[in-house]
This record gives structure tokens, sequence and C-alpha cells, in this order.
């Protein structure tokens, strides 16, 4: 199986879901394979959010993301990336945290695929 056959359609009528981890920060699933676990949507950070709780994150997938308005400022590197920036992060590799003062959206892909 794989992701969905999925035409266009209005991704605002999807619900935003809150991480229960953090106030202000939210996903919408857009896309997901469910025997491969490869996923597809979006994250908001509520104006103000500060992920410094969860710490630098890590993951064991493959992570594109492209930051779709706002901006968000990465505290370890002390830089801040903004609307139309792009990330392409492999399994292992160190992020965050980040603090998004004016708020953000951003678009993921995220795949298990070890060959990239």
């Amino acid at each position: 199986m794989a992701k969905p056959e999925l035409e266009f359609f209005d991704v605002n009528r999807a619900n935003w879901e809150p991480v229960r981890e953090l106030e202000g920060l939210y996903k919408k699933l857009l896309s997901r394979d469910p025997e491969t676990g490869n996923w597809t949507g979006m994250t908001r950070f509520d104006p103000g959010t500060d992920t410094t709780p969860l710490g630098a994150q890590e993951h064991d997938f493959w992570e594109e993301i492209i930051i779709v308005e706002g901006s968000l400022h990465d505290l370890t590197l002390n830089e801040t990336f903004t609307k139309a920036m792009y990330a392409c992060r492999p399994p292992g590799m160190r992020h965050g945290p980040w603090v998004s003062p004016d708020g953000c959206i951003t678009f993921e892909v995220c795949s298990y695929d070890t060959r990239g």
C-alpha cells in the first residue's frame, strides 16, 4: 500500500490537532502510508510558541520542510528562518529548539526510506 491518491482539496478543511506536549503547537495530517509510516502534513506554531521544553529534536526518518508563512528562530544556531526557506534533514540530524515570535506554518514530508 502507499499513500492514498488524492486530487486537489482545500487543506483548510482539515483540522489542526494540538501537539499534547506543547501549548501553541499544532499538526495537520494531509496524507499517510499506514504500512511505512511515511506522511505529509503541516505544522503550525502560534505566535510566541517556544519549543525549548521539548529540547532539540532527532528523528529516525527523513524530514523535508518548507516554511509557508511566518518564521522560526533556531535557538541552537541563533538563526532565523523565514517564508520559502527549505530544510532536508536525514535521520539522526539534531535540530531546534525554536521560538516563533510571530507564528509560523510549515509544510512537511517525512519518510522512513533510508535511501533519502
